[in-house]
């Protein structure tokens, strides 16, 4: 069964932040050290534009790769 986009960013951003919201984390780090916080920022913006560019397909298989992997730890 594939997922589609929006479950897939959904996925991998709980995977990625736990249950903290994407922009909420920014605004975190940003709290911490603002270079840092600038660098976070950027690193989300690049996993959105990653994520509308993948191809369906192959976002899918990521999602599922990254989720066995998880699964074996």
């Amino acid at each position: 069964m594939s997922v589609s986009k929006d479950e897939a960013k959904q996925l991998l951003e709980r995977m990625i932040f736990d249950e903290t919201q994407p922009r909420e984390w920014v605004d975190d780090v940003w709290g911490l050290s603002p270079v840092l916080g600038e660098h976070a920022a950027k690193l989300l913006d690049a996993f959105d534009v990653l994520i509308e560019c993948c191809p369906d397909e192959k976002l899918d298989s990521l999602v599922k790769s990254l989720y066995r992997e998880q699964l074996e730890f």
